[in-house]
């Protein structure tokens, strides 16, 4: 599974630096909506954020803005990818900005010392 998710990994990295934002797969499927999960590791509070493509969401100091999120056919092992931009209101904050999997969160995850972010899925 993980030589899976890295390889799926590599090829979303792989996209030519005019494409604004690379595709996993041609035959991916694209939403218009996101699920996040953030977590507050100092108060232990979570909080599911939903949103459109497009929009910024926020959460504690982070600003959550969503590029892209697709989702594997019906006939393919269940999986969603989403394109986020991370940043932290903090001087000199941590950013990021890339892929995250649903099925594979390690693979490229935001660390940030406060906050924790994942991908439940991508909502129509």
């Amino acid at each position: 599974m993980r030589r899976r998710a890295a390889a799926l990994l590599c090829c979303l990295c792989a996209a030519p630096a005019s494409a604004q934002t690379p595709s996993p797969g041609p035959d991916w499927l694209p939403r218009g909506g996101v699920e996040l999960q953030a977590l507050d590791k100092v108060t232990a509070r979570s909080t599911v954020l939903t949103g459109k493509v497009g929009q910024s969401l926020r959460f504690g100091s982070l600003t959550i803005t969503v590029t892209a999120c697709l989702v594997r056919p019906p006939d393919q092992p269940q999986d969603a990818a989403a394109f986020l931009d991370i940043s932290d209101s903090h001087p000199n904050g941590a950013t990021f900005r890339g892929w995250i999997l649903a099925a594979e969160p390690s693979v490229a995850m935001f660390e940030h010392p406060l906050y924790d972010v994942r991908l439940n899925g991508c909502r129509p």
